[in-house]
């Protein structure tokens, strides 16, 4: 096949891919049960938003809250079935699911400081958080927000921007928009997850994935992760052989108790992993990693 005929398809694929990632990781997280949640609605500067909370029964005051960020194209009642509610249940803290505007293509997304819309993804998040934060009592202190893949770009962009309002993000199958890498002198220290395949064409770890929309920019994954751990002053590194596809990498004794963890799965496309691939679901992983702060 052509060099020129390659980089043509790869893109349409790339494009496509995004357009039905969530159907692609629904499958892959093997979401079949029937929707039993009705969104909420939040007015923000006059702009419907709409989102799912689930809290725990007789969950105590100042408890921890998680942001849960659906991808492209994706509903946020499908990724309410992911499994962190399961969790929340069993640990004792809440999760929202927020449901992402169409961009200019109709295509429900979030603004990472992309290209693909000008909606305020970043101020309706925060002001989100803060409403929740007093309505139901929340730890404002532990506020923390996590996603898959469009949703893991944005859980960058929050912890970059609204520092003081999420204590740590984690990325599932997602990384750092072009926009936001660029404008990474003014992050704070923060506790970061990321969880990549390496074998992922649509957010490829090496840092190739394109410019288009905003979506590229940032270097490799290995390379973001030292700038974390940098930025975070990290004394300590623990390797882990989680499974046979699977290391993790663990940096410790950071800032504030700032930890710095990079999972990679080998052989991994563009799809959630699970306990197969981790030794636990992705959702028990990010909650593992949240729970330290």
């Amino acid at each position: 096949m052509p060099s020129s005929f390659k980089l043509a398809a790869l893109l349409i694929f790339v494009s496509g891919a995004y357009a039905n990632q969530a159907v692609t990781e629904v499958m892959a997280s093997e979401l079949a049960k029937p929707r039993v949640q009705e969104f909420e609605s939040f007015d923000h500067s006059g702009v419907e938003r709409q989102y799912l909370l689930h809290r725990p029964s007789e969950l105590p005051k100042d408890s921890p809250l998680v942001v849960f960020l659906h991808g492209y194209r994706g509903d946020a009642r499908d990724y309410a079935e992911m499994g962190l509610s399961r969790v929340a249940d069993k640990h004792g803290f809440a999760v929202v699911y927020p449901q992402g505007l169409p961009d200019r293509r109709g295509i429900p997304h979030w603004n990472a400081r992309l290209k693909l819309s000008e909606v305020d993804d970043v101020g309706f998040l925060k002001a989100l958080v803060m409403f929740l934060q007093d309505k139901h009592e929340f730890d404002p202190k532990r506020t923390f927000v996590s996603g898959v893949s469009n949703g893991g770009f944005m859980s960058y962009t929050m912890v970059a921007e609204e520092p003081d309002h999420f204590r740590a993000a984690a990325s599932i199958i997602g990384t750092v928009s072009g926009e936001t890498w660029r404008t990474r002198d003014r992050f704070k220290p923060k506790p970061i997850l990321q969880i990549s395949g390496l074998a992922d064409e649509i957010v490829p770890v090496d840092g190739s994935m394109s410019s288009a929309g905003g979506w590229g920019g940032a270097p490799n994954q290995k390379e973001i992760i030292q700038f974390f751990q940098s930025l975070n002053q990290t004394k300590t590194q623990e390797t882990l052989q989680v499974t046979p596809q699977t290391i993790g990498y663990r940096y410790q004794g950071g800032i504030d108790g700032n930890e710095v963890w990079l999972y990679e799965v080998k052989q991994w496309g563009h799809r959630v992993p699970g306990a197969k691939q981790l030794g636990v679901h992705s959702v028990d992983l990010v909650w593992d990693f949240f729970s330290r702060f």
